[in-house]
């Protein structure tokens, strides 16, 4: 009897070392988690600050800290995993499996992934840059692991997966240092060109931001029903577009109607027919 009472306090006494041990361990997991937390965000945050930093492209930029966040935080799992007693035998052989499953299942993330390096080796847009890709048009606002972070002119946010993007047409508007405004115009064939084309020219010669070379050109494009269609065409510095566009897409209508250059009439539909 006393035999088997001293067996069950030693194994009452093994538990209760067993418990306080896990629970020294679960303790300190917690607390290499918390601090690991904070460094790796200080990391972060400095690493911004510093000088040779500084100078990489900020595209790259981004996608390079979305990087060393994902290793540092994979680092930091290992070792509350190894703090919690596994052997790290056991931790390599379960990151290679679960490794191996992951990029089965994980094929579009990790293509995504590859999606990303290409966007930042070939450069075919940078952070500020406004591109279309099939029915996608924003501002690159940045370029992360997985996705490409578009804004809208409505400041609606669009994310893009890097894998569909390299794989898709890009135009990228804002590439160059200059662009080109083009307007078109239906005129009256009853109209003199050259009134057409002096009041045009006059209206864009008020604009500052419009280049002398190339010098801005009205032409007869085309015919119209009852009319001719001019183009008009100048040339901008890039961020000068939308601004002259809106204000030549206002302002030249009213000149021609001050002018009284008349325009083609409108089709007349009866209702019914």
């Amino acid at each position: 009897m006393e035999a088997s009472v001293s067996n069950i306090e030693r194994m009452l006494s093994t538990v209760s070392d067993s418990a306080v041990n896990m629970a020294l361990r679960i303790l300190a997991a917690l607390v290499i988690y918390f601090i690991g937390r904070l460094l790796i965000k200080w990391l972060v945050k400095n690493l911004a600050k510093i000088k040779g930093f500084g100078k990489i492209d900020e595209t790259a930029r981004g996608y390079i800290i979305s990087l060393i966040k994902a290793v540092l935080y994979t680092v930091l799992i290992v070792c509350i995993v190894a703090q919690l007693g596994v052997a790290m035998s056991s931790v390599v052989a379960l990151l290679a499996t679960a490794g191996a499953a992951i990029g089965l299942a994980m094929q579009g993330a990790l293509s995504n992934f590859a999606g990303g390096l290409m966007l930042l080796i070939f450069k075919p847009f940078k952070v500020g840059d406004y591109i279309i890709s099939g029915e996608y048009k924003g501002y690159v606002q940045s370029i992360s692991l997985v996705y490409t972070t578009l804004r809208t002119f409505d400041y609606t946010t669009i994310l893009i997966p890097n894998g569909t993007l390299m794989n898709s047409d890009i135009m990228n508007s804002t590439a160059e240092d200059h662009r080109r405004v083009d307007l078109f115009f239906e005129i009256s064939s009853a109209e003199p060109s050259d009134k057409v084309r002096s009041t045009i020219l006059e209206t864009v010669s008020k604009y500052s931001e419009v280049l002398d070379d190339p010098a801005p050109v009205v032409v007869a494009s085309e015919p119209v029903t009852d009319g001719i269609k001019y183009a008009v065409r100048v040339w901008v510095n890039t961020a000068d577009y939308w601004d002259v566009y809106e204000g030549l897409t206002e302002d030249i209508p009213a000149a021609l109607n001050e002018a009284g250059i008349a325009r083609p009439a409108m089709p007349v539909r009866i209702k019914g027919e």
